[in-house]
């Protein structure tokens, strides 16, 4: 049980990380946003096919939490060792590969995969919101991850 409280613990601590650093995100300067996450739509789809899903369940090894010896009041006690399950959790065998598969799609069509700082309340500000074309890339550029997964990268201009 305590073994599983600090195991999500970890999970959630590299979730906070991991919501910190930088986006991945394709860039073609002067390339439409709609041609881009309909090219990246195509891409994803076409990796998908290629690669399908290909979950694996997998188990964790048991744990070995070991006995105990207790002395209060002159006497002692002992309570005994006990293994813990260590749990199943699943994999998809194909992610990696389907992701180089969408990388190379995205390569072939002009596409290059850069990382952005993501945004900040203070870096949207005088931004185009309605952008229609990928701006050039500088020092205030970020990225921010929307509602549907996808990434938007803001520029000023």
């Amino acid at each position: 049980m305590i073994d599983a409280f600090f195991r999500s613990l970890g999970a959630a601590g590299l979730l906070m990380v991991s919501a910190c650093g930088p986006l991945p995100a394709y860039y073609k300067p002067g390339a439409e946003v709609s041609r881009l996450e309909a090219d990246t739509l195509s891409c994803e789809t076409r990796a998908l096919k290629d690669a399908p899903v290909a979950t694996e369940i997998r188990q964790r090894p048991a744990v070995f939490y070991p006995g105990h010896r207790y002395c209060s009041g002159g006497q002692c006690y002992y309570r005994p060792g006990y293994w813990a399950d260590g749990g199943t959790y699943t994999v998809d065998t194909n992610r990696q590969l389907r992701q180089r598969l969408a990388k190379a799609c995205m390569a072939d069509k002009g596409y290059q995969q850069i990382e952005l700082k993501r945004c900040t309340g203070a870096s949207t500000a005088g931004e185009t919101v309605g952008q229609t074309l990928l701006g050039p890339l500088d020092e205030t550029s970020c990225a921010i991850r929307n509602r549907d997964g996808t990434v938007s990268i803001r520029t000023k201009g």
